[in-house]
C-alpha cells in the first residue's frame, strides 16, 4: 500500500492507464523577422484562447458554472494585455522566437506567484505554467493527450494533472484519479471533487511503482493507493465502494433538516464562498447561511479596481439569493503576497506579517475600504448582510474601521440611500494577539469568526506552505485548541456568536470537540454542509464535554489526534 494526500473522496477500482506528456525542450532561436513572429505568436494564442473557451463550455454544461471558473480563470490570464504584451516586447526587442519569449515571459509570472506562499497564488502558479506549455504546442504543432477518450474503468496515473489536462476527462469512464504531485487545494483537486471522481495525489515515486495495465484500487478519503491488489483486498475495497456510495445518497436525507444535537442544542452550518456564483452550490446542500464570503476574488484577475457598483452589485446578488439568511462578508484581505499590479502595492519581506487586510485598508481609505464598505451596507438593504474584519490585532484598528463604518452611514442617510441600520460588524479572530484579548474584543465586536488556517499558522509561528515544518501545523495542537476554546469562552460569556471558517469547522475529528466548547456556527465549503449537519445530529453535548476535557488533558497534537480519531471509529461502529 502507498500513502499520498485524500484529494477526492470515494474508492476508485480499475486498470491504470499511464498518461504522460512529453517534456517540451525550448531553445532560443534568433528571428529577423520580429513582425511575422509575433502574428504567429498571435495565432497560437487565439488557437489557445479559442480551446479554452469550449473547455470552459463544456465544463459549465457538464458540471457546472462554478468549476468552469478554473479554466475562466485560464481565459483571463491569457487575455492579459500585461502578459501578452510582455511576451510581444519580448520577442520584438530580443528578437526571439514565441516559444523561447512564453517560456521566459510565464516564467516569470509563475515564479513570481510562486513565491507568495498563498494557496490561491500557488494555483496561479500553476495555470500560468498550464497556458505556456499549450501555448508552446500550438506553436509546435504537437497534439495534448486526449484523456477524454481514455477507456472505461481507467484509473488515470501521472506525474501531475494541469487543470486543462483534467477538465477534459469523462468521469463515465474515468474511476479514479492518482498522481505524484499536486495538493489537496490545487486546482486539479477541486476539478476531481466537482466531477466526482476518488483521487489521490502526492503519492512519492508513484511512476517507478506501477506500470500500464496493472490493476489499481485507491481509496480517496484515506489518501491510500493499492497497485496489484490480493483478491480479499480488491473483494474488500469493493464492499467499501458500495458503502461509500450508499452512505452518499443518505446524506439526502438531511436536506431541509435542522442543524440539532441529540440533546437538542441547535447551531448553524454554513458555506464559505469566493465568488456570487459559488451560491448555487451553497443552494443545492442546504447551508444555513454564507460564514465567509472572501471578497479579494474580485479585485483579481483584473486590471483595475472593482468600482464601488460593481462590488455592490455583488454583494447584493449573495444577500438576495440568501433570502434573509445570514451572509458574512469579509472585508479586503489582500498585501504583499498577492500580485495585483493596479494596486501598486511593494513586495513585503514577510507578508503574512505584514502590510495587509485592515492594515492595509485602513492606510488606503479612500480608493480601497470606502468604496468596498459603501457598496456592502449599500447591499445590506437587499439581505442580511454582516460585515467581517480580517486579521485585527489590537482593538484600535477595529474601532477605526467601526468608526468609518459610522461616518458611511450618515453619508448615506443624507443621500436618502438604504441599508441594514443594525448591520452587525464582528471581527475574524485568527491573530495570537486577537485571541489574548478576545475578551476586550467580545465586548465591542457583534461577533467573532476564528479563522482556524491562520490561527495555526501564526500561534505555532510555522508557514503552513513549508514542507520540511509541515509537521508542526495542526490544529489539534494543544496551544491551538487551548486559543480556540478560550476565543468561544470570551465570545459565549458577553452573547455574542462565536463561528468558524477555518478548515477545522467541517473536520470530522474536530466537530466533537467545537461542539463541547460551545462553538454556534461552522462554516465550510458548500460540499461538506450534509455530512458535517448529519454528525452533529448524531451527538450530544453533554456527553461531548467529558470526551473534550480528555482530549484537552493531552500535551501533543500527535495524542490528541490519536484519541479523537479511537472516539470517532466507536463512534461510527
Amino acid at each position: 500500500m502507498y500513502k499520498g494526500t485524500n484529494a477526492s473522496d470515494g474508492i476508485g477500482i480499475g486498470t491504470a492507464v499511464i498518461v504522460e506528456e512529453a517534456e517540451l525542450i525550448i531553445t532560443r532561436r534568433e528571428v529577423n523577422d520580429t513582425e511575422a513572429e509575433v502574428q504567429r505568436f498571435k495565432g497560437a494564442l487565439e488557437t489557445t484562447i479559442a480551446e479554452t473557451q469550449k473547455m470552459v463550455e463544456d465544463l459549465a454544461a457538464r458540471v457546472g458554472e462554478k468549476e468552469a471558473e478554473i479554466m475562466q480563470g485560464h481565459m483571463m490570464l491569457l487575455s492579459d494585455p500585461m502578459l501578452t504584451g510582455e511576451i510581444e516586447n519580448s520577442i520584438q526587442n530580443d528578437k526571439v522566437n514565441s516559444e523561447f519569449a512564453i517560456e521566459n515571459v510565464c516564467n516569470m509570472y509563475a515564479d513570481m506567484f510562486a513565491s507568495m506562499g498563498d494557496e490561491l497564488m500557488q494555483q496561479r502558479a500553476t495555470d500560468m505554467r498550464d497556458i505556456k506549455v499549450r501555448m508552446q504546442r500550438t506553436l509546435m504543432g504537437l497534439q495534448s493527450v486526449d484523456v477524454s477518450a481514455l477507456p472505461a474503468g481507467t484509473i488515470l496515473v501521472a506525474k501531475d494533472l494541469t487543470p486543462s489536462m483534467t477538465a477534459g476527462i469523462n468521469p463515465a469512464n474515468v474511476t479514479g484519479i492518482v498522481t505524484e504531485l499536486g495538493g489537496r487545494t490545487s486546482h486539479s483537486a477541486i476539478l476531481a471533487r466537482a466531477l466526482e471522481i476518488p483521487a489521490v495525489v502526492a503519492v512519492n515515486g508513484l511512476l517507478d511503482k506501477v506500470k500500464d495495465g496493472e490493476t489499481v484500487v485507491l481509496d480517496g478519503s484515506a489518501g491510500e493507493v493499492y497497485v496489484n491488489p490480493e483478491a480479499e483486498v480488491k473483494a474488500a475495497y469493493e464492499a467499501k465502494r458500495e458503502q461509500f456510495l450508499m452512505d452518499k445518497k443518505e446524506l439526502e436525507k438531511y436536506i431541509g433538516q435542522p442543524s440539532v444535537t441529540k440533546d437538542g442544542v441547535q447551531v448553524e452550518i454554513v458555506a464559505n464562498i469566493g465568488k456570487p456564483e459559488d451560491i448555487d452550490k451553497v443552494l443545492q446542500y442546504d447551508a444555513e447561511g454564507i460564514g465567509l464570503f472572501r471578497t479579494e476574488f474580485l479585485f483579481m484577475d483584473r486590471t483595475a479596481m472593482p468600482t464601488e457598483e460593481e462590488q455592490f452589485e455583488a454583494y447584493k446578488k449573495v444577500a438576495a439569493a440568501m433570502n434573509g439568511k445570514p451572509v458574512i462578508i469579509r472585508t479586503l484581505d489582500i498585501g504583499g503576497d498577492k500580485e495585483i499590479p493596479y494596486m501598486g502595492l511593494e513586495k513585503d519581506e514577510n507578508p503574512f506579517l505584514g502590510y495587509r487586510a485592515i492594515r492595509l485598508c485602513l492606510d488606503r481609505k479612500e480608493d480601497i475600504y470606502k468604496p468596498q464598505l459603501r457598496a456592502l451596507l449599500r447591499a445590506s438593504a437587499f439581505g442580511n448582510i454582516r460585515i467581517m474584519i480580517p486579521l485585527v490585532t489590537c482593538i484600535d484598528e477595529f474601532r477605526e474601521a467601526k468608526a468609518l463604518i459610522e461616518e458611511i452611514k450618515k453619508e448615506l442617510d443624507e443621500k436618502g440611500i438604504a441599508y441594514k441600520k443594525d448591520i452587525q460588524v464582528g471581527i475574524m479572530v485568527e491573530t495570537a494577539a486577537a485571541s489574548l484579548i478576545a475578551d476586550i474584543f467580545a465586548k465591542e465586536a457583534d461577533f467573532f469568526s476564528i479563522g482556524t488556517n491562520d490561527l495555526t499558522q501564526y500561534t505555532m509561528s510555522v508557514d503552513r506552505g513549508n514542507k520540511k515544518i509541515s509537521y508542526l501545523y495542526s490544529t489539534f495542537n494543544p496551544a491551538v485548541l487551548r486559543s480556540i476554546r478560550h476565543i468561544i469562552a470570551c465570545g459565549r460569556e458577553t452573547g455574542i456568536m462565536v463561528g468558524m471558517c477555518g478548515e477545522a469547522a467541517s473536520d470530522p475529528m474536530m466537530v466533537p470537540l467545537l461542539l463541547a466548547f460551545g462553538l454556534n456556527e461552522f462554516s465550510m465549503s458548500a460540499s461538506a454542509v450534509l455530512r458535517t449537519r448529519k454528525l452533529v445530529t448524531g451527538f450530544s453535548i453533554k456527553e461531548l464535554q467529558a470526551v473534550a476535557e480528555k482530549a484537552m488533558s493531552f500535551a501533543t497534537a500527535a495524542e490528541v489526534e490519536a484519541y479523537m480519531k479511537e472516539f470517532m471509529e466507536k463512534m461510527t461502529d
